[in-house]
């Protein structure tokens, strides 16, 4: 006879907590507990906004602050006497759900949309943009520039080119791999401008390869994504790339 093994997977608590429950959890439980009941992925790379309410961003950071301060400890720093230290737990904890990963807390930025009026079918090219990531294995910094390519069509909307730097550091201000994040920028602009064609191109440093492991300084990773008629057509392809190393 088989074997059930259906009681060793684990299994997801069932999700009977009352508003007046909830206010008495974290901030971080109180969101992770909105994401499980919606049946939510929130991977570091992933945005959050939809599910943190207003006031608990402040919550979150106290709660990063305190769990900071273990960390310091734990590291057998003293933050009482030492002046250099005494607020590092505060700031790192702004500068996590603030600055650097704000891109998973913050919703979408306004993006105004346009139609084609004019048929615009050539290819346009937006770029360098400065983009500024960490990296989900080491949280250490990636820093980089993207290239952005568009063939639109009459049915494309077209956006302000301020717009694409504003969209790329959303993308970009998460924890995440630099193979992942330009697969998701390539994502959310063909959703938002439906062209014909879409390439990103994106150069970046690696602080978790130049600051530990190999120490290497002189090492860059590049990697692309091509869609729709850069990946159909080698001459549009050829052209878009062409004009990239122009740029340098």
């Amino acid at each position: 006879m088989p074997q059930d093994h259906s009681s060793d997977k684990p299994r997801t608590p069932a999700l009977i907590l009352h508003e007046a429950d909830l206010a008495e959890l974290p901030a971080s439980e109180r969101i992770r507990y909105r994401l499980i009941g919606a049946d939510r992925r929130y991977h570091a790379n992933d945005n959050i906004s939809a599910f943190v309410r207003e006031g608990e961003l402040d919550e979150l950071k106290a709660e990063v602050q305190e769990k900071m301060s273990e960390v310091l400890k734990a590291l057998v720093i003293d933050t009482e006497s030492d002046h250099n230290t005494q607020n590092t737990a505060r700031r790192v904890a702004k500068m996590f759900v603030d600055e650097v990963f704000r891109g998973r807390y913050q919703p979408m930025p306004s993006v105004t949309e346009f139609p084609n009026i004019s048929r615009l079918n050539e290819l346009m090219i937006v770029g360098p943009i400065t983009v500024r990531s960490a990296c989900s294995h080491h949280m250490c910094p990636i820093l980089g520039r993207v290239w952005i390519g568009v063939l639109p069509n009459e049915h494309s909307n077209l956006i302000g080119l301020s717009k694409y730097a504003r969209i790329a550091d959303w993308i970009m201000t998460r924890p995440q791999i630099q193979e992942e994040a330009v697969i998701m920028l390539a994502d959310e602009l063909q959703d938002r401008v439906k062209p014909d064609g879409l390439a990103i191109v994106m150069e970046a440093d690696h602080f978790c390869m130049q600051w530990r492991g190999v120490k290497d300084n002189d090492s860059a990773m590049t990697n692309s994504v091509m869609r729709g008629a850069f990946l159909k057509d080698a001459n549009l392809r050829r052209e878009f790339l062409s004009l990239l190393s122009k740029k340098e």
